[in-house]
């Protein structure tokens, strides 16, 4: 049974788990998947037949972050968030915008916390939960968590969609949001490759956005090299960055011919906390 306070999506009930199913008491329930996850994605919040990453797109992902290429930035997240663990005795933590899992399986291994992992992307879970069934691994969307309200202690958000008012309603008072997104020079290489100017981020600040829910705390910078030494690693790389859906013609044949890249990785880890 999940440590998590699991709601009901349709009526924002407790749900009660019974053998590989949930339930509240206006009887909505939801089975769970062969693979261990639950699905809590109601059709009329999806956006597409199939929303969020394909299949294709979370094994290029699988396959990019298991050749290690972030593991500096997986440990600096690690390394950023431990003592905060250590001096307030943080219980739970919500990994929104999981995806295949990589991030969320280190965070809970090595934090040795209670987590759970959200994805609107049924590919994505899927992969994911074959990875750690210590962790409580959902489909559903970050706009409406199915966590009841201030139930968690922490939530981290890697390279996701901010979405405040939902996020600060599920974190107890005092809680931790992590996000991480990138810097102005992140992947400038892949970047010459696509766009005849290579400019660079528009400057987002996640301590604005969120700043009426959330104090800042920390923000850290961690820039590092890797190196992509053949063409399917380039490629992969491409399938988890939104410039792959922008290319012209003449920007796909330069990456076609591309076999090797090195590439530069600019990250921010911004640490706030709930007001």
């Amino acid at each position: 049974m999940s440590t998590f306070a699991l709601i009901c999506p349709v009526c924002k009930s407790p749900l009660q788990q019974l053998e590989q199913r949930l339930g509240c008491e206006h009887n909505h329930s939801f089975d769970r998947a062969r693979q261990g996850y639950w699905n809590l994605l109601l059709p009329q919040r999806k956006r597409s037949k199939e929303p969020g990453d394909s299949a294709d797109m979370v094994q290029a992902r699988q396959r990019f972050l298991q050749a290690g290429h972030y593991t500096p930035l997986a440990q600096a997240i690690i390394d950023l968030l431990q003592p905060y663990v250590q001096t307030t005795q943080a219980g739970k933590l919500l990994d929104l915008g999981c995806g295949e899992g990589w991030y969320t399986d280190q965070l809970q291994r090595q934090l040795k916390l209670n987590v759970a992992g959200l994805d609107i992307s049924k590919p994505a879970v899927r992969t994911a939960s074959r990875r750690n069934p210590d962790i409580l691994w959902m489909v559903a969307t970050g706009a409406d968590i199915p966590l009841a309200d201030e139930s968690v202690d922490m939530a981290s958000l890697i390279f996701g969609r901010l979405l405040p008012e939902p996020t600060a309603r599920v974190l107890k008072p005092g809680g931790l949001m992590l996000v991480v997104y990138p810097g102005p020079e992140h992947l400038r290489a892949l970047r010459g490759l696509i766009y005849e100017q290579v400019r660079d981020s528009s400057g987002f600040s996640p301590e604005q956005a969120l700043a009426q829910q959330f104090e800042p705390v920390a923000l850290e910078r961690l820039a590092f090299e890797f190196r992509l030494d053949n063409a399917e690693a380039v490629q992969d790389l491409l399938a988890m960055t939104p410039h792959g859906q922008r290319l012209n013609s003449a920007a796909r044949e330069r990456i076609a011919a591309c076999s090797a890249l090195t590439e530069q990785a600019d990250f921010r880890l911004s640490l706030l906390r709930k007001r």
